[in-house]
């Protein structure tokens, strides 16, 4: 819970510094479940971002304008009508709950003064943005429209009494006492429990910090808690809210994904050296970085998914057809006894009679009796055509299905090593650049946006590396761009990497003629079996050959290749420090 009544208040303490008397100019609704003002103030423009989304339920000042839909939601256009030039007199938290309301005065369609009120409920998937007349108390419209299908309790609706959302029943964060903290207490050994369940307005993982300050620090066994030491942490942050203080913080686990945020640090992060921080000057850049990157994060996981579920589907369709040509090879190289079952009958027309349905004759070969089965429809000499026409079919059958073989396990090492990149992709530049391979493979069906409309140029961009020798080393990040790399950038003498039979990049270790070290060698093995489907594993075998033995075949799919005077290092995965 990022956004918790604390950080709610520190919001309320910087926007009413930053927006107090501000003038709304614009107001614009990018997406189905955000809403973001252009308010003019003193200080020059400011954003004003709300989201309701589920998984971005948040308040903050943005920089930038995001892009909007050529038609404005109906939800933005009331919001227009009532809010056009309304100044903000006033922005409080509702009794220290994740509740901001935003006071405004306009003017209504006879020029006489009004009041209107925004209140944003920051309360996860049941988050909401609604415009209220204050005069009434009424709703005019919200962001999220609440029938009594889908809560009997508290419908949102235009036109309906606004109520607020049910009391928890706690004691607000800016109104507890020590007293209040000392009576709360049950469980000496885990007070964040009782802390979270008595203090409105305070998130788990604030809620262990309180308690860590009771510890004074330090939770070992038999240490008393002191609810005073708790009481004086939370005062501290009450302070700093209102003397505008805070420390805003972001905690990012090992991958630096983000995986919280807070107007002070927290204990639960802290003591963990799995995470670490990031400092920032006010709470709205935070929460912007905060929110940014995690929804990069979950876009960029989504979109991955998405490909590589495409991909495992193209997979699975050519695993299943090399399956069944397999088959049909294993029947056709059988097809030498329809050949002896041809010559046998046509050397021994004279003991088959029309009638019969099978026949056992000598073979010449080696003597051994054979059986033939027979179609008694037919006399002996179209028996044998038949049988001469089958081995002629599983022939030629044989032939066919060899090349099909081949070409179909081509395919499967070129849709291997799709999956291995979408999988290792870091940005959705990556991952456009693998669907526009796909598409133009014809994996994927492309959808023309415009007719004959001129399809964007991608510049390649591998990875670079330094090695510990100052030397270059570039991979490739999609199977386009190794077959540049390899075939275009590199020259002859310099050498090429990629891991023995393992999906990955092409990796360049540029020389401009000069000779490698081993150490070269090593740390160049080391980043081809970093970006490859080995990643993972240990000791992973690298080939490595100079660029004039890597040659691409006629038809090739991109990437695919085949290579020559190589050599086999056995290395674990590592990029350079």
């Amino acid at each position: 819970m990022s956004f918790d009544g604390m950080v709610t208040c520190a919001c309320a303490e910087e926007l009413r510094q930053q927006l107090l008397l501000g003038k709304i100019e614009k107001i614009y609704q990018p997406q189905p479940e955000q809403l973001l003002l252009s308010i003019h103030t003193r200080q020059g423009r400011r954003r004003l971002f709300m989201s309701a989304a589920g998984n971005h339920s948040a308040v903050y000042l943005v920089e930038e304008t995001p892009e909007n839909p050529v038609t404005p939601p109906v939800f933005c256009m009331v919001m227009r009508k009532h809010l056009g030039a309304a100044r903000i007199v006033d922005i409080q938290q509702h009794e220290n709950d994740r509740i901001l309301e935003i006071t405004l005065e306009t003017v209504d369609e006879m020029g006489f003064s009004v009041n209107r009120k925004i209140v944003v409920e920051i309360m996860g998937k049941h988050s909401n943005i609604l415009l209220l007349d204050m005069g009434t108390g009424r709703i005019i419209d919200s962001i999220k429209h609440v029938s009594i299908d889908v809560n009997r309790a508290r419908q949102i609706l235009p036109g309906k009494d606004y109520e607020y959302p049910p009391a928890q029943h706690k004691t607000p964060f800016t109104l507890v006492t020590s007293e209040q903290i000392a009576s709360m207490i049950t469980n000496q050994l885990q007070p964040e429990r009782d802390l979270l369940d008595g203090i409105q307005g305070i998130s788990p993982a604030l809620a262990q910090t309180l308690a860590m300050a009771g510890f004074d620090g330090d939770q070992a066994q038999g240490t008393p808690f002191d609810p005073s030491l708790a009481y004086s942490a939370l005062q501290e942050m009450v302070s700093a809210i209102r003397e505008h203080r805070t420390s805003p913080v972001v905690y990012l686990n090992e991958d630096d994904q983000p995986a919280d945020f807070h107007i002070t640090p927290l204990a639960l992060y802290e003591n963990d050296p799995g995470y670490h921080s990031l400092s920032f000057d006010s709470l709205s850049q935070a929460a912007r970085y905060y929110f940014v990157h995690r929804e990069s994060s979950n876009t960029i996981r989504q979109k991955s998914n998405d490909l590589q579920r495409v991909i495992r589907s193209a997979l699975d369709k050519q695993k299943l057809k090399l399956q069944r040509l397999n088959t049909d090879l294993q029947k056709a190289e059988k097809a030498d006894k329809y050949r002896l079952y041809g010559e046998l009958l046509t050397a021994n027309l004279h003991q088959v009679k029309q009638s019969d349905e099978k026949v056992t004759l000598t073979s010449y070969y080696d003597g051994s009796q054979v059986t033939i089965p027979l179609d008694p429809r037919y006399p002996p000499s179209r028996n044998a055509q038949n049988y001469f026409k089958k081995y002629a079919k599983a022939r030629t059958a044989l032939r066919e299905k060899a090349v099909q073989v081949e070409q179909t396990t081509a395919e499967i090492d070129y849709l291997e090593s799709e999956l291995a990149f979408a999988e290792q992709a870091r940005s959705l530049d990556e991952l456009s650049l693998i669907r526009t391979e796909l598409v133009d493979a014809g994996v994927i069906r492309f959808r023309k946006k415009q007719k004959n409309a001129p399809r964007k140029k991608n510049k390649p961009s591998p990875w670079s590396y330094t090695l510990s020798s100052g030397r270059t080393v570039l991979a490739g990040r999609n199977n386009q761009e190794n077959d540049w790399l390899t075939l275009k950038r590199a020259a002859g003498t310099d050498l090429w990497f990629h891991t023995k039979d393992i999906p990955g990049s092409h990796v360049i270790l540029l020389l401009d003629r000069e000779e490698p070290t081993d150490q070269d060698l090593l740390e160049a093995a080391q980043i081809a079996a970093w970006h490859s489907k080995g990643s993972s594993s240990a000791n992973v075998p690298v080939d490595y050959t100079k660029v004039r033995h890597v040659k691409k075949p006629a038809g090739a799919r991109p990437g695919m290749v085949i290579f020559t005077h190589n050599r086999t290092l056995y290395v674990d995965p590592k990029l350079p420090e």
